[in-house]
């Protein structure tokens, strides 16, 4: 996919002693969004800002996936001349070790020199590294960030290269003692290396202006030489990735109140250590009515969350769920000097994580994928869990315009808006997220309205993101599937059901919540025998919940043979 961008000018910083201005070029292409406020003069505020846009920046960088050396080249080469090296080595095998003999002795003496003979090399060297190291920075940015202006706040968001990591900041107008002119909506803002160098210099003591400058909306001819366009061609995967993590963060999950220290405890221990062998994962015990323990494995070292709390509703059994990909953490080890409070939602063992740290008005939410390896995108299929049925495109509409007008909604808030039952709301939801016209704000628990780009994303290309939703709309027109039971247990609904795929037959089960989500689920195909939920649900049961929405939307509390 390919995405345009065009700035009018660039993000320009004035600094003083007293005084630091921020003027960010917004992506003139999209309609009109702006904001101007004052910073207010506080630890609370500028340095909370200061840390969080800090780790946004971490983020955006944030590219740890393996890269290890190519030996192809190297053993074609070393198999068609192994033999005659070998002849050769051996023919002057005398001569070399004498030779070998002098070379050390001089070697050594002039080790023994280097320290005076190569310390102007040694610095000259180093300034050229860190200059190389800086004018080749821009190139890491794969994307700019997208900020939202909301009537209560702005939302910056970033996705890392290795499409493993997702950081939101949400700065809530509070933080502002004064706010001028505004138009609420979303753009991209023109993000450079050397924006990051100046958020350092965030002080309490310094008034700080933040400003999404709408000047280049003010200029009717595109032929300006301030305007700078670029283009940036982004594979389907990294967009995907994006849209997944909304998906993923509406899933039950088991959400952990943590002490800002027990974070500090989990960071300290990383830096202290570093893994020889595995697993290499951060273990969570959760007792009923214990406090929580964290264990770093493979050292077993265990650190015990006596501040700890379980939110909602109490555990009833025990729970060990482990996350991998632990060293991503350490973004947000700047946030914890001024972090009030910290909140971990668990989805499960191998399954993303999303840490929410609060500073007052401002909130840093970091979501992780499973393993830093197992990118949102290729192997996290979060949106096949949620409930689908089919919406009229009448109600998705009532929706959008419900939420556009409130910007920041919940479900029940948007079903008492447009006169829909919360399940149609909900699944118009889910899709909007899936096009990318909304996100899920974790810390407050509602939708809102987000455009993650100008044009229309191609749904054609993204909805099959998964082979397995497509072989399960297969297996439903072929008839191949077969709906056999509608059970209610209590607050939750099981489903059985039997497909067959070609000369096997297999009887999938799912449990779903109050929300219609997939909780549990069980198949005797090879692909949940290998992956589980982790992948998302199999094509099997995708089949079974396809079916059974007309059954649950018409008489969800009966049983159906």
């Amino acid at each position: 996919m390919q995405f345009r961008y065009k700035y009018y000018g660039s993000t320009t910083v004035d600094d003083s002693s007293t005084a630091q201005a921020f003027s960010f070029a917004p992506d003139t292409l999209r309609p009109p969004t702006f904001f101007e406020g004052m910073l207010r003069r506080d630890a609370s505020c500028s340095l909370a800002l200061r840390e969080a846009l800090s780790a946004l920046h971490a983020v955006v960088v944030s590219d740890q996936r393996y890269r290890g050396r190519d030996p192809q080249a190297y053993q074609q080469w070393l198999q068609a001349n192994e033999s005659s090296l070998l002849a050769q080595f051996m023919a002057q095998a005398a001569s070399l070790k004498a030779r070998a003999e002098t070379l050390g002795a001089e070697l050594k003496k002039v080790r023994e020199e280097k320290s005076a003979l190569l310390a102007p090399f040694d610095a000259a060297r180093q300034k050229y590294f860190n200059w190389l190291y800086e004018s080749n920075r821009d190139a890491w940015f794969v994307l700019d960030p997208v900020i939202t202006v909301h009537p209560e706040r702005l939302l910056f968001e970033a996705f890392s290269q290795d499409e493993s990591s997702y950081c939101a900041v949400s700065v809530k107008h509070d933080v502002f003692d004064r706010v001028g002119e505004m138009a609420c909506g979303t753009t991209n803002i023109d993000y450079s290396a050397s924006l990051f160098d100046e958020f350092q210099k965030i002080r309490d003591y310094k008034d700080t202006r933040f400003r999404i400058d709408p000047t280049g909306f003010n200029v009717t001819t595109g032929t300006d030489p301030s305007f700078q366009e670029s283009k940036i061609d982004l594979p389907d995967s990294w967009v995907r990735g994006f849209l997944q993590v909304s998906s993923a963060m509406t899933l039950p999950a088991t959400v952990l109140e943590l002490h800002p220290m027990d974070l500090h405890n989990v960071c300290s221990l990383l830096r202290q250590r570093k893994e020889r062998a595995g697993p290499r994962s951060l273990r969570f015990e959760l007792q009923p009515g214990q406090p929580a323990k964290m264990v770093l494995e493979p050292w077993q070292i265990e650190l015990v969350a006596r501040r700890s709390a379980v939110v909602g509703a109490p555990l009833t059994e025990a729970r060990s769920i482990r996350l991998w990909g632990r060293r991503r953490l350490l973004t947000l080890e700047r946030l914890i000097a001024l972090a009030t409070r910290v909140r971990v939602h668990l989805l499960g063992s191998g399954l993303p994580s999303f840490w929410v740290v609060e500073m007052g008005d401002i909130t840093v939410t970091l979501g992780l994928s499973g393993w830093t390896a197992n990118d949102w995108s290729q192997a996290g299929r979060f949106d096949l869990l949620q409930t689908r049925h089919e919406v009229s495109d009448l109600a998705k509409q009532r929706v959008a315009q419900a939420l556009q007008s409130a910007w920041l909604a919940t479900p029940a808030e948007l079903a008492e808006r447009t006169g829909l039952a919360q399940a149609d709301v909900q699944a118009a939801l889910t899709l909007w997220v899936q096009a990318g016209r909304a996100v899920f704000d974790l810390p407050s628990g509602r939708f809102a309205w987000r455009e993650l780009s100008r044009e229309p994303l191609p749904l054609d290309s993204l909805r099959f993101a998964s082979p397995e939703e497509e072989q399960a709309l297969a297996h439903v027109h072929a008839r191949r599937a077969r709906l056999t039971e509608v059970t209610e247990h209590g607050e939750r609904i099981r489903l059985r059901g039997s497909v067959k795929d070609g000369r096997h037959s297999h009887e999938p089960t799912l449990l779903l919540n109050t929300d219609r989500q997939i909780q549990e689920g069980t198949c005797q195909c090879n692909f949940f025998t290998q992956n589980r939920l982790r992948r998302g649900p199999c094509s099997h049961m995708l089949s079974v919940l396809l079916l059974a929405q007309a059954k649950l939307t018409a008489a969800p509390a009966k049983e159906v043979a």
